[in-house]
C-alpha cells in the first residue's frame, strides 16, 4: 500500500513536469517562430554581462570539479574494499578450479590403473616397466631417463636457489605431462606421479621466494626478482602482498633511528619522517607498477596500503609535532609541519597516488585548534594593552615577527601611513603576522572559518572600545569583554581616537590582510589590466560580506559615541533636559526688542560639532568620508531625539499655553540654524533635511491651530539666513563679512530660501 502511494506521488510531478515542458516548446513549433529575432532578443548581452557570465561559469566548473573529487574520495574506500573482495573471490575460485582438476585427474588415473591388469596381452607386452607405452623407437628410453632424473634435478636447483632455472624446469615438467596426457605416451599413473612431483617442488620454490622476500637483508633487485618469480609461479596476490610488506618492514627499520624529543624542532622531525614514509610508498608504487602493471586488483591493494601508511604517518606527526604547537596556538609551526608533509605527499601524485586529501582530513583538527588558540591569543594580548592604552594616535613602531624576521607584509602595510593607538597597532600587527602563512588554511578549506574567527576577535575589540566610552562602562556587558578592564577615553580627542582605530582596521587593514585568503588568480593575467580589473570587481562575495560585517560592528561604536554625546547635550547631570517646550512656550514680549540668536543647546551642538570636525580632520587623514558620516550621525541623533520626544510635542500641541509668535520664530530659527551649519560643514544628509522639515511643519501646524497664519508672523527667509550666518561666524570666532558679502561656501548657498518657503507653505496648508 505504501509503495503504491509512493509511486503515485512520484508519478504526479513527472506528469506535471512533462506538461509544462510541452507547453514551453509550443512556442518553437509555431510557423511564425523566427530564430534570429529570438536569439537577438534573448541573448543580447553586453561585454560586462558576458564577462560576468564567463566568471560565473568558471566558478560553476571549479565547484563541480571539487564536488566530483569529494564524491570520488568519499566512496573510494568502499570501491577499493569491493575490488579487494572480488579479487580474493577470483583467487579462491581459481584455487577451487585447480583442486577440482587435480581430483578429476587423480580419479581418472585410479580408474585407469584398475584395468591395467585386465588389458590385452598385446598391450601388456608393449608397456615398459617404467610406465611408458612402447612405440618401437628409442625415444622411450630418453623419456624414461628424464622421468627418473627430473625430481633430483629440481631438488638440486631449489637447494642452490637457482630460481630462473627452477622455473624453466617446472614449466618443462608441466609441458611434458600435458603432452603425455594428450598423446597418451605415458600411463595415467606416471602422469599423476609427474604432476605431483612438479606441484610439490613448485610449492617449495614459492615458500623459498616468500621467505627471501621477507628477509630484512633483501634489497632492491633481489626483492623485485623474488616477487616477480613468485608471480610467475601463479601466486600474484601473495607476491604483491609480500612486496608491500617488505617495503613496510624496511621503513619501519629505518624509523628506529628517528627518535622525536620534546625539545626537537617539529618541522625537522616532520621532514625526516616524511622522507622515510613517502619514499617507501613511492618505491613500493614503482615496484608494483613494474612487476604487476596497472591491474585493478593490485592497484587497489597498493592504494589501500599507501592510505594506511599515510594515516599512521599523520598520527605520528600529530603526536610528536602538531599537538604541542596546536595547544600553544603556534599556527605558524603547525602550518609549517603541514606544508612539509603535503610537499612530500604531493610528489606521489605523479605515480597515481593522490594522498593529500587523507593528510588534510587528519591534520585539519590540529590546525583548527591552533587557529582558535592563535585568535584567542590575539584577543587576549589586545585586551591587555587596551587596559593601559592612553588612546593617543601614533605612527606604528618597528616590529618583528615571532620568528625574529621582520614581517614584509607589515612593513609594506598602510599602517605605517596612518595613526593608531597602541592596542590597535598591536591588534593589526598580530593579524598581519597571522596571515603570513595561510597555505594550509586555503588547502584545508578553512578560509571561511578563519574569517569568522577573526571577525569575532575584532567584534570583541569593538566591545572594549565601546566600554572605553564614558557613561557605558557600567551598563556594558558584552560576551568575551564583560570581565576585561579597559581604560576610559575621557576627552573627546581620545574618544575620536577610538573611532579612528575601528574605522581604519575595518575599512583598510583587516580586509587587505584577509585578501591573502583568496586564491592568487590575478597572477595568471598580470599583463592584462582588463582581466585584473574584472577580477577585482568580482571578488569573492564571502569577503565582501565579511567586510560589511566589520563595518556594521564599527557602526555600533559610532552609534554609542553619538548617543552618549547627544545625551550630554540634552540632559544635565541631574537628569533635567536642556531641550524642553517651555523654552519656546514662555517667550513673550515685543519681537523687535528680542536679540535673536539660536538657543543655547543648538549653540552647544554647533560648537561640539565644530570641535569634533577639527579633531577629525587631523585624525582621519585620507578618510574624510568617515568623519563626515560621524558628524552627520551625531547631528541626526540630536534632531531625531527631538522629533521623537513625545512629551515635548504634547506640550507644544496641547500644552498649558499655546505656542506664540516669538516661540515659533525662535523654533524656526533653531531648525534653520541646524540646517545652515550642517550644510556649511557638508554633513547635511537627506534624512536630516527631511526630519528638520517635518519638525518645522509640525511646529507650524501647532501654531496654525491657534487660528493665526504662521507666514504672517515669520520674517522673510533672508532674515533667518542672515541671523544664522551671523551666529555661525560669532560662534566660530570669524570676523563678520563686510557689506553683507557672503562666502560662496556658506550654508546659504546650500540651503535655499525656496526650500524653507516650501516648508512654510506645507505647514500652513
Amino acid at each position: 500500500m505504501a509503495s503504491a502511494k509512493t509511486a503515485r506521488s512520484r508519478a504526479t510531478p513527472v506528469k506535471e513536469t512533462a506538461a509544462k515542458f510541452e507547453e514551453g516548446i509550443n512556442f518553437f513549433r509555431s510557423d511564425k517562430f523566427d530564430a534570429d529575432s529570438y536569439v537577438q532578443t534573448r541573448c543580447s548581452l553586453n561585454e560586462k554581462e558576458i564577462k560576468q557570465l564567463c566568471t560565473y561559469l568558471w566558478d560553476l566548473k571549479r565547484a563541480s570539479a571539487e564536488e566530483m573529487r569529494k564524491s570520488v574520495y568519499a566512496n573510494y574506500a568502499a570501491f577499493i574494499r569491493t575490488s579487494k573482495e572480488i579479487s580474493d573471490l577470483e583467487v579462491e575460485l581459481s584455487s577451487i578450479r585447480n583442486l577440482l582438476s587435480t581430483q578429476a585427474a587423480l580419479i581418472h588415473g585410479l580408474a585407469e590403473g584398475v584395468h591395467v591388469d585386465s588389458v590385452t596381452s598385446s598391450v601388456s607386452e608393449s608397456t615398459t616397466p617404467n610406465g611408458f607405452l612402447g612405440s618401437g623407437d628409442d625415444c622411450s628410453s630418453d623419456i624414461e631417463k628424464w622421468l627418473v632424473e627430473y625430481p633430483d634435478t629440481l631438488d638440486v636447483l631449489l637447494a642452490e636457489r637457482r630460481v630462473d632455472e627452477a622455473l624453466t624446469a617446472l614449466d618443462e615438467g608441466e609441458r611434458i605431462a600435458s603432452e603425455a596426457k594428450e598423446k597418451k605416451t605415458l600411463t595415467p599413473a606416471a602422469i599423476l606421479s609427474l604432476q605431483s612431483s612438479t606441484a610439490e617442488r613448485r610449492q617449495r620454490l614459492a615458500d623459498q621466494l616468500a621467505e627471501a622476500a621477507c628477509q630484512p637483508s633483501t634489497r632492491g633487485v633481489e626483492l623485485r626478482a623474488a616477487v616477480s618469480a613468485l608471480k610467475k609461479l601463479g601466486d600474484g596476490q601473495r607476491a604483491h602482498t609480500l612486496l608491500l610488506k617488505a617495503h613496510f618492514q624496511r621503513y619501519q627499520y629505518n624509523m628506529q633511528s628517528l627518535r622525536p624529543s620534546s625539545t626537537s624542532y617539529g618541522g625537522a622531525y616532520t621532514a625526516a619522517l616524511s622522507q622515510l614514509v613517502f619514499s617507501a610508498i613511492a618505491q613500493a608504487a614503482s615496484d608494483s607498477l613494474a612487476i604487476f602493471g596497472k591491474e585493478l586488483a593490485y592497484s587497489s591493494e597498493l592504494v589501500m596500503w599507501a592510505t594506511k601508511q599515510t594515516e599512521a604517518f599523520a598520527l605520528l606527526v600529530k603526536r610528536h609535532a602538531l599537538a604541542s604547537s596546536a595547544a600553544a596556538g603556534g599556527l605558524r609551526a603547525a602550518a609549517e609541519c603541514v606544508q612539509i608533509a603535503l610537499g612530500h605527499c604531493s610528489l606521489l601524485e605523479g605515480r597515481g597516488l593522490a594522498l593529500c586529501p587523507v593528510l588534510l582530513k587528519l591534520f585539519r583538527p590540529s590546525v583548527e585548534q591552533a587557529l582558535e588558540a592563535n585568535l584567542k591569543r590575539i584577543e587576549e594580548s589586545t585586551a591587555a594593552l587596551a587596559a593601559a592604552d592612553d588612546w593617543v594616535l601614533t605612527y606604528a613602531p618597528a616590529t618583528t615577527r615571532q620568528s625574529g624576521r621582520t614581517s614584509s607584509s607589515v612593513l609594506s602595510n598602510t599602517a605605517f601611513q596612518h595613526k593608531l593607538t597602541s592596542s590597535a597597532h598591536r591588534f593589526n600587527f598580530m593579524v598581519q603576522d597571522f596571515f603570513e602563512d595561510v597555505g594550509p588554511l586555503l588547502s584545508m578549506q578553512l578560509g571561511s572559518q578563519t574569517l569568522e574567527g577573526l571577525f569575532q576577535v575584532f567584534d570583541s575589540y569593538i566591545n572594549m572600545l565601546i566600554k572605553a566610552l564614558p557613561g557605558v562602562e557600567e551598563e556594558a556587558n558584552f560576551d568575551g569583554a564583560g570581565s576585561k578592564i579597559v581604560r576610559l577615553a575621557e576627552t573627546e580627542a581620545q574618544q575620536i581616537a577610538l573611532l579612528a582605530n575601528a574605522s581604519l582596521l575595518a575599512d583598510e587593514l583587516l580586509p587587505r590582510a584577509a585578501m591573502k585568503l583568496s586564491p592568487p588568480t590575478q597572477t595568471a593575467y598580470k599583463d592584462d589590466p582588463r582581466r585584473r580589473l574584472s577580477d577585482k570587481q568580482n571578488r569573492h562575495p564571502e569577503q565582501r560580506e565579511w567586510k560589511r560585517r566589520l563595518v556594521s560592528s564599527v557602526d555600533r561604536l559610532k552609534d554609542t559615541f553619538c548617543r552618549q554625546h547627544a545625551l550630554d547635550l540634552i540632559f544635565t547631570e541631574d537628569g533635567d533636559s536642556h531641550l524642553t517646550a517651555e523654552m519656546y512656550l514662555n517667550m513673550g514680549g515685543n519681537m523687535d526688542e528680542v536679540e535673536w540668536f539660536p538657543s543655547l543647546i543648538f549653540q552647544e551642538l554647533f560648537v561640539k560639532l565644530s570641535r569634533i570636525a577639527s579633531m577629525a580632520a587631523d585624525m582621519f587623514v585620507g578618510r574624510e568620508r568617515f568623519a563626515t558620516l560621524l558628524l552627520m550621525r551625531l547631528t541626526e541623533t540630536v534632531i531625531l531625539w527631538l522629533s521623537g520626544d513625545q512629551s515635548f510635542w504634547d506640550d507644544i500641541e496641547e500644552g498649558p499655553r499655546p505656542l506664540g509668535p516669538l516661540g515659533l520664530q525662535q523654533f524656526y530659527l533653531d531648525m534653520k540654524f541646524v540646517m545652515c551649519f550642517a550644510a556649511q560643514g557638508r554633513y547635511l544628509s537627506r534624512n536630516l533635511h527631511r526630519v528638520v522639515n517635518e519638525i518645522i511643519s509640525k511646529a507650524m501646524a501647532a501654531f496654525a491651530a491657534t487660528g493665526i497664519d504662521p507666514d504672517s508672523v515669520l520674517p522673510e527667509d533672508e532674515w533667518f539666513n542672515d541671523v544664522c550666518q551671523d551666529a555661525i561666524e560669532r560662534l566660530s570666532g570669524r570676523p563678520k563679512a563686510i557689506n553683507g558679502d557672503r562666502d560662496p561656501n556658506s550654508p546659504t548657498a546650500s540651503v535655499s530660501a525656496q526650500s524653507i518657503s516650501s516648508v512654510r507653505s506645507h505647514g500652513s496648508s
